[in-house]
C-alpha cells in the first residue's frame, strides 16, 4: 500500500492558513457520501487488465469496505462510480482518445458499459442501500459525465470522502469539481491508489494544501464514532 504521511511543510502551510490541520474534521455523517471511484476489474484483475492494472487498487479493499460499513452505520451513503468508455465519451471526448497511440485507443474499448472489464470487483461489499453511478468522464461531478451531482444533491449531502483509483487522475477530478460545486471534500489517504508513490503522495497534497482535507481510515471513523457521541 501507498505511504500515506504527507509532507511537514504542506501540515505547516495548511495550519498557518487554516488554523487546524483538519478542516473538515467534525463533519456530520449523515450529511456525508462515500464516493468510491473505479474500482473496477479492467484495473484490479491481473488476468484481463488491458489498460493498467493498480496492484495498489486490491489493497485498499479492505479500508474502502471498512469505511463503507461504518459510514451506513452512521447515517451516510455509499456511492460505487463506475467508468465506461461508450458511443458518447468516443463521440463527444475525442480530445482525449486522440491522445493515445492507435493500438491504446482500441483497448479503451473493455470499458463498454456490459463488459466484464468494466465490473465492479468482486471483493468489495456492495450493499442494497448502496447507489451505482456510471460515469463517462475522469471526474464524476461533471453535468456530462455522470447524474452524481443530482444524487447527492436529492439527499442533502454536504461532505463527499473520495476513495479508489487512480488517486490523481479520476479520484483527484472528481474531488477538485467537488469542491468548486461547494462540497466539503476529504481524500481518504490509504483508501486511494495510483502507479507510484510518488504520484500518489503529490496528489493528496495538492488535495490538502489546496481543495480540502485528507484522512486516513482510522481517522475518518473516529470521527464519525465522535461526532455520533455527541448528537
Amino acid at each position: 500500500m501507498h505511504p500515506k504521511e504527507l509532507p511537514q511543510w504542506a501540515k505547516d502551510r495548511v495550519f498557518e492558513r487554516r488554523g487546524t490541520h483538519h478542516i473538515h474534521s467534525g463533519f456530520d455523517p449523515s450529511k456525508t457520501a462515500l464516493i468510491v471511484i473505479d474500482l473496477q476489474n479492467s484495473f484490479m484483475d491481473e488476468n484481463i487488465s488491458v489498460l493498467s492494472y493498480i496492484k495498489n487498487a486490491v489493497q485498499i479493499v479492505p479500508n474502502v469496505n471498512r469505511l463503507a460499513a461504518a459510514l451506513r452505520d452512521a447515517g451516510g451513503m455509499v456511492y460505487w462510480i463506475k467508468g465506461v468508455t461508450d458511443d458518447e465519451v468516443r463521440k463527444n471526448w475525442t480530445v482525449w482518445l486522440d491522445m493515445m497511440k492507435p493500438e491504446k485507443r482500441a483497448q479503451t474499448a473493455v470499458l463498454g458499459p456490459d463488459s466484464y472489464e468494466s465490473q465492479l470487483h468482486s471483493s468489495l461489499d456492495i450493499r442494497d442501500e448502496d447507489e451505482v453511478v456510471v460515469k463517462r468522464r475522469f471526474s464524476a461531478f461533471l453535468e456530462n459525465s455522470s447524474d452524481l451531482h443530482a444524487r447527492l444533491q436529492a439527499r442533502g449531502i454536504d461532505t463527499v470522502l473520495i476513495a479508489g483509483t487512480l488517486t490523481n487522475i479520476c479520484c483527484e477530478s472528481s474531488a477538485r469539481d467537488a469542491m468548486m460545486m461547494n462540497y466539503k471534500i476529504i481524500m481518504v489517504s490509504d483508501g486511494t491508489a495510483t502507479h507510484t508513490d510518488q504520484e500518489h503522495l503529490s496528489s493528496l497534497t495538492v488535495m490538502y494544501t489546496n481543495f480540502g482535507d485528507v484522512m486516513d481510515t482510522d481517522m475518518l471513523i473516529s470521527e464519525m464514532r465522535e461526532e455520533r457521541k455527541v448528537a
